[in-house]
């Protein structure tokens, strides 16, 4: 096997950096070992991929180097390791991700050359993924945006939803991508929060959803209905208390029956004018359009705003479903979220599904809902029209 990747391996033990080292050779990684904790400044480059990280150092300790790493502005994933009590290694792992970084796991000293092996394999198969829809931070002026939302210089990807219990697609979410005339994609990481900061979110919202309804009858055929089509909502036009009018507007415009659409809001963004998110929310149930609270567990909503909004799913972040296997406190997460959306009455879909292993651990644990690589990556209409053909004559089970 050959990668481009290059590994980081900050340990106080040259023989654990020596070992990493020869196993991440053996495997087609560049790799370069440090003892000095504090030489991460020089050592960390941009095309640094994978940091291996011991926690205890003796004089700049592992915690001291997150915050380093963090204000590097560092992309690589990061690989804990120590012999600490595993709750203070999961809770360096939540710091980590505080500060912006990018965790792949742990490992716990003294640990084994097979599980070496296996991180080491799972981030070469995540960095393919990964390179699949990579796309660099853009620096654009502001009227860029302006005029890019202005003359809908916009297209959408669509990621299929499964069943678990039947295997069917059964939603499909609206994914947007910037593509200036001339250029390559620009990904919503790159605009989503300037375009926020604009004011410019709620005409972007628009025109999304333009496109997608536009778009979902051709993911029907002669045998399937359409599957439900997913639009992420900004909590800026939740506040608006027309929006549920305009959205049915939309709906007969494009003659999609409003239990065809799912309404995705982040969970975070409900604290601010909830009694006007609830106006909003409210109506758009009554109005039989579906709503769910995205990205749940990854902000700070309280659980009585939780059973106060109408929502008839909740999704789990991918953040914990990635990290479920590696992480006791995420894997506690994923199952409490989904006993607590059966409990409210929701179903309760799991983002960033990547592998079996998680696939059958939701399953087990009577998640209704997947999505995520392991079926698709985000795909155009068209391909996600072949897609769904392929997928149809021989879905995963």
């Amino acid at each position: 096997m050959t990668s481009p990747a290059r590994i980081l391996v900050i340990d106080d033990e040259a023989d654990v950096g020596e070992f990493v080292a020869a196993v991440a050779y053996g495997l087609g990684f560049g790799c370069v070992a440090t003892t000095d904790a504090a030489a991460v400044r020089e050592l960390y480059t941009p095309d640094t991929t994978l940091i291996l990280l011991d926690l205890m150092m003796p004089d700049m300790d592992g915690i001291e180097v997150l915050r380093t790493l963090s204000s590097l502005q560092c992309k690589a994933s990061i690989l804990l390791m120590s012999g600490i009590n595993i709750r203070v290694m999961e809770t360096a792992e939540k710091l980590a991700h505080a500060l912006g970084l990018s965790i792949a796991g742990h490992l716990v000293k003294p640990f084994r050359l097979a599980e070496l092996e296996d991180a080491l394999r799972k981030h070469a198969a995540q960095e393919t993924a990964v390179a699949v829809e990579y796309n660099p931070r853009t620096v654009f002026a502001d009227e860029k945006l302006r005029n890019a939302v202005a003359h809908d210089e916009f297209v959408i990807h669509y990621q299929p939803q499964i069943d678990l219990e039947t295997g069917n697609v059964f939603g499909m979410e609206a994914l947007a991508r910037w593509q200036p005339p001339n250029s390559s994609l620009i990904y919503p990481d790159n605009f989503i929060g300037r375009a926020e900061a604009l004011g410019l979110i709620d005409d972007l919202g628009w025109l999304v959803a333009d496109h997608g309804l536009a778009d979902v009858k051709q993911f029907a055929d002669e045998r399937h209905a359409a599957p439900r089509l997913a639009l992420n909502v900004s909590v800026h036009s939740l506040r608006d208390l027309r929006f549920p009018d305009r959205f049915v507007a939309i709906l007969k415009k494009h003659d999609v029956p409003a239990e065809g659409v799912m309404v995705e809001i982040t969970e975070s963004g409900l604290i601010d004018e909830l009694s006007r998110s609830l106006d909003v929310l409210t109506r758009l149930r009554v109005k039989s359009i579906h709503l769910s609270i995205d990205d749940f567990g990854t902000g700070y909503a309280m659980m009585q705003q939780l059973v106060a909004i109408p929502a008839t799913e909740l999704k789990i972040d991918k953040i914990f479903v990635m990290n479920m296997h590696a992480n006791n406190s995420d894997r506690v997460m994923v199952q409490k979220t989904i006993e607590i959306g059966h409990e409210l009455g929701m179903k309760v879909t799991a983002e960033g599904v990547e592998t079996r292993e998680q696939l059958d651990y939701l399953r087990s644990r009577g998640c209704d809902s997947a999505q995520g690589y392991f079926f698709s990556r985000p795909l155009p209409t068209q391909e996600m029209v072949h897609w769904l053909e392929a997928y149809r004559s021989q879905p995963i089970n």
